[in-house]
């Protein structure tokens, strides 16, 4: 049977999480030190895909389990920080299970 959407939306979070850090930690450097610019292109192709359906999906969230304002905006500012994502995903555990 399918996850339910919290549960991709948990699961495209953790990934867009991973995205993020090979982005940063191991693309960049190799474009910078290692004169590697490819990596970049790809691996921020992926993760700019899952960023904008982390975003769908925290829409769909937002409207269906009727998250107010600030759990919407802390998701957010989640997306965009390293680590972000995994501290999210550790609250939503506690919180739903």
């Amino acid at each position: 049977m399918g996850k339910s959407v919290m549960g991709i939306f948990r699961s495209v979070g953790i990934i867009e999480g991973f995205s993020y850090l090979i982005l940063l930690f191991i693309a960049m450097p190799l474009k910078y030190y290692a004169d590697m610019p490819v990596y970049v292109r790809v691996v921020g192709m992926a993760h700019g895909v899952l960023f904008v359906l982390f975003l769908l999906l925290l829409l769909i969230v937002w409207i269906k389990h009727r998250w107010t304002l600030l759990q919407v905006f802390l998701a957010i500012v989640a997306v965009l920080l390293p680590f972000g994502t995994f501290i999210l995903e550790a609250r939503l555990r506690k919180t739903i299970g």
